[in-house]
């Protein structure tokens, strides 16, 4: 007979009490948890300004374009002296013309710019009503001429900024300049001209286009990847209480990877930072908060 076997009974009893009591603490602390479910990333819902841009496409053009043509008929080109894409001063000589009579006169650039086009050659005849010897874009200075709908042309003024991508260079930086009064009745858009901020040569006729700010608006936001798109509309799903709540929400402005919440969240509500398919209305999850940098 072994040692527990002589246990008298009144023992017995007293040691698997103690042993439930002891068990009893983990079993209420497994009912105090929350619910279990996925493990989600999330984050609080915050402002955030976005920009109003009207975007717009066009192509480059000289501000100012000066022909360059002699004053006398009758004249031949002796000597070309400049070529199209130098860059020129004014009163620079860029071509020597020879008289009827005998003689040279040299013909020089009126303005400081670069030449755009050249059709100096040596023997062509030269005359004050033919073709432009030289074509000087005016202190090298371009607009982007670009096409608005009507609806975005009412947001536009002189001195707004801009960001402008040319096809082939780098991005530069813009202004308007000046908005068409008018708009194109077939088409219904209307002409801007934004000046190009930039010591760089440009191409003219390349193709560009623009974002012009036209000022800003601060909202609520939430990173474009805790948006779900479906036949239910535009929802976002928030966290409350651990388990998933859907609301549907009004979208606006997009900038930096984020989206203005105009309804249907709130700031500070906590939103699932890459929204799934497979949370439902109600699913328990255990929420986790994204790192700062996430957003």
């Amino acid at each position: 007979m072994t040692a527990r076997d002589r246990l008298p009974a009144w023992c017995a009893l007293w040691l698997a009490g103690a042993l439930c009591a002891a068990a009893a603490p983990v079993r209420a602390a497994d009912e105090r948890e929350g619910p279990k479910g996925a493990t989600v990333t999330v984050l609080k819902a915050s402002k955030f300004c976005f920009g109003n841009l009207v975007e717009v496409s066009g192509i480059v053009m000289p501000r100012e374009e000066t022909q360059v043509r002699p004053e006398r008929f009758g004249l031949k080109v002796a000597e070309v002296m400049a070529d199209a894409g130098d860059s020129v001063s004014a009163g620079q000589a860029l071509a020597r013309l020879t008289l009827p009579e005998g003689g040279q006169i040299t013909v020089q650039a009126p303005i400081a710019g670069v030449i755009s086009a050249s059709n100096a050659t040596v023997g062509a005849l030269a005359s004050g009503k033919g073709e432009a010897l030289f074509s000087i874009i005016a202190k090298s200075e371009y607009d982007l001429v670009g096409l608005v709908p009507t609806r975005d042309l009412t947001k536009l003024q002189p001195n707004q900024t801009a960001r402008i991508k040319i096809v082939g260079a780098a991005e530069v930086d813009g202004r308007v300049r000046r908005v068409a009064p008018t708009v194109e009745p077939n088409s219904q858009l209307g002409q801007v001209f934004i000046g190009i901020v930039t010591n760089r040569r440009l191409l003219v006729n390349s193709s560009a286009r623009a974002e012009i700010k036209t000022g800003q608006s601060c909202g609520v936001s939430v990173p474009l990847t805790a948006i779900l798109y479906g036949s239910a509309g535009t929802v976002v799903q928030v966290v409350r209480r651990d388990r998933i709540e859907t609301r549907r929400v009004e979208t606006g402005l997009m900038s930096a990877g984020q989206v203005e919440i105009t309804s249907g969240v709130a700031e500070g509500d906590i939103v699932v930072a890459r929204a799934g398919a497979l949370l439902r209305e109600g699913d328990p999850v255990r929420p986790v908060t994204a790192a700062a940098d996430t957003k």
